[in-house]
């Protein structure tokens, strides 16, 4: 092999590893945008992992969603370059309404990102579960609460069930649990005042504690609103 051909090879070489490092260089996002998705202030508490948040950059080349999930207690967070994002929940995801477009269709939310901020997420949901009330009788959980009906115009939704949930971690829902108690729509007859109780099985390793949230579904809606958690000792 002569040497000019060594000397391109070389150069070649070089070249694409400079071109990598550069690839490898770009600087990460550094701006976290975060805050819960709320009712006049209230936190609306959700499954965990399972309502999404998407944000979109208009002109930045990325045409796919920056994707997120939100917490239990409606908490979300996430990690942005500085710049102008629209943000929007999906259609068909979340027990609540999202803002809507003239057509009728699910709206964008404008976000301008410069440095970390809070940005609570306002929406409507069907129901909400209010003051719940745990007592404790041996291992048997009692709650007392109360289903309040949000939405009541012709977009109005009914209750399918609600459930008493109860685990040994801080996750706690329909998938998430040691013990739990329903009370279907047809049975509740004063939603002011709906009661639940389940007893909660030995624990291994043993603990005297526990967490509880009411989960209430709505007819024709995929995901549970809940109520806020609660750690409560046995």
């Amino acid at each position: 092999m002569n040497k000019l051909k060594i000397h391109y090879i070389f150069l070649l070489a070089l070249l694409t590893g400079v071109s990598a490092c550069k690839k490898d260089n770009y600087e990460a996002p550094s701006s976290t945008l975060n805050g819960h998705i709320v009712y006049k202030g209230e936190e609306i508490g959700l499954e965990y992992n399972q309502v999404p948040v998407e944000l979109y950059q208009p002109g930045f080349g990325k045409v796919g969603a920056i994707a997120g999930t939100f917490a239990q207690d409606g908490a979300y967070s996430t990690l942005l370059f500085d710049g102008n994002y629209k943000l929007i929940i999906p259609n068909g995801q979340g027990p609540f309404q999202w803002r809507q477009n003239a057509a009728g269709g699910r709206d964008t939310l404008s976000v301008t990102v410069k440095g970390n901020q809070t940005l609570d997420l306002e929406a409507v949901p069907y129901f909400l579960i209010r003051n719940a009330v745990y007592t404790v009788n041996a291992r048997s959980v009692s709650a007392t609460f109360r289903a309040d009906q949000i939405i009541t115009d012709a977009s109005a939704k009914t209750i399918e069930r609600i459930n008493l949930y109860i685990n040994k971690t801080q996750f706690v829902s329909a998938a998430d649990n040691i013990a739990a108690a329903e009370i279907a729509a047809a049975a509740i007859t004063n939603p002011a005042m709906i009661n639940l109780s389940a007893t909660v099985p030995a624990i291994t390793p043993t603990q005297n504690y526990v967490f509880v949230r009411i989960g209430l579904k709505i007819a024709g809606v995929e995901d549970m609103i809940f109520s806020p958690l609660q750690k409560i000792t046995l």
